[in-house]
């Protein structure tokens, strides 16, 4: 999987994810009738999600309303990262 989004060569039809909650760090973003999740975990206890510390990716068809679905190596150390791993998944699903 590529480590950093300029080693994308497809990155200019990426996804482009938009702050989804405005108090919590969750950030979405829809192609291809697929949409996609990043969500910052902080620690296990205080305000906010719980979980491992990093940034949670998970993705899921737009329709048909099915669970969403982890995306591997998460939770990942910084956004950046977790956008490429969204990006080769959705290459993954529309190249299938």
């Amino acid at each position: 999987m590529p480590s950093t989004l300029r080693d994308l060569p497809y990155r200019m039809a990426a996804l482009q994810f938009q702050r989804a909650v405005g108090e919590m760090e969750v950030w979405s973003a829809n192609s291809d009738d697929y949409s996609f999740a990043i969500s910052f975990f902080k620690s296990f206890s205080g305000p906010g999600f719980h979980g491992r510390s990093g940034y949670v990716a998970s993705w899921r068809p737009l329709y048909g309303g099915r669970r969403a679905i982890g995306i591997t190596g998460s939770p990942f150390k910084s956004l950046e990262e977790a956008e490429v791993a969204c990006d080769a998944m959705l290459e993954h699903l529309v190249g299938d």
